[in-house]
């Protein structure tokens, strides 16, 4: 689908959302509550159009200074706005019994806002823009749910390929051959048909929830991905896999490494199936919008 190249009149009254006991960190910190200056939407039918800015889960931002612009279906812009990285499991939950135009048709978001906006306050503008535009109304659940939770392969060592971001460059630092600015999540080749992913300055909650997607486009992962490592601050990995993005022709071998084998053997990573309660976010009603 065209927009997996991800990787990409004013709006007026907050998403109707039952939340869990306390506001995102994340959430508070931006202000809680944000609107952009002005924001037209429309159906696109056309070519796909490359957005502002990456609306991933990550952090990485590159500023608009205030000029918006995307081209996606309404579930992307649910999981940007709400700041997630569901695995395909995850998204059915949220997404079910929603018409299937939620995932399949584009809209054309072109919004004002704020010169000096950061990309969690560009969520919390998306947040009020589905609210008002597409009358969505949203609840979030505590479920138990089967898991899979990240541990070291080893307790107390990491892989070759996983290493504490202060003992790397500094994110101002040019870094010749990096695979990715800091806190922002990216795929390039690798020699012999593989797929090298990789970020810098990353928590291990969303390194977790990133490998939990990824091995989603594979077949490999389906649950949630929980960090249970116990490694705190900030980290840089590189990760060298067979590529989840197509299968090869018929009758040749996928070369590499899975996404699992490679978490194991140059992250130091393993997943162990089991059951937690976790928060997901359910959709209960959402409306195409009248365009303008």
């Amino acid at each position: 689908m065209r927009w997996m190249a991800l990787g990409l009149a004013c709006c007026s009254g907050l998403v109707a959302i039952a939340q869990t006991p306390t506001m995102p960190e994340w959430q508070t910190k931006a202000g809680g509550h944000a609107e952009f200056d002005v924001v037209s939407v429309r159906l696109d039918k056309g070519e796909f159009k490359p957005p502002s800015f990456a609306l991933s889960a990550d952090d990485w931002f590159r500023d608009p200074h205030g000029r918006f612009h995307a081209d996606f279906p309404v579930s992307v812009y649910l999981e940007f706005a709400y700041k997630i990285w569901p695995t395909g499991e995850e998204e059915n939950a949220m997404l079910a019994g929603l018409p299937e135009w939620v995932r399949d048709d584009a809209y054309d978001v072109e919004a004002t806002a704020p010169v000096d906006a950061t990309k969690d306050q560009y969520r919390l503008m998306m947040q009020s823009m589905l609210a008002d535009r597409f009358g969505l109304k949203l609840h979030v659940e505590n479920r138990e749910m089967p898991v899979l939770l990240m541990t070291l392969e080893k307790p107390g060592k990491t892989g070759p390929n996983l290493t504490p971001h202060d003992q790397a460059h500094p994110c101002d630092a040019v870094v010749a051959n990096a695979i990715t600015d800091c806190y922002g999540f990216m795929a390039h080749p690798a020699p012999g048909g593989l797929v090298e992913f990789g970020s810098r300055g990353a928590p291990m909650e969303l390194i977790g929830k990133f490998l939990g997607s990824t091995g989603g486009m594979t077949g490999e992962i389906s649950r949630p991905v929980l960090d249970r490592t116990g490694l705190s601050g900030l980290w840089d990995f590189k990760l060298q896999v067979a590529s989840p993005f197509g299968k090869e022709p018929e009758g040749e071998a996928n070369p590499g490494p899975t996404i699992m084998e490679g978490m194991r053997e140059q992250l130091g990573l393993r997943l162990k199936p089991d059951k937690a309660v976790i928060p997901v976010l359910v959709v209960d009603h959402v409306d195409r919008p009248s365009e303008n």
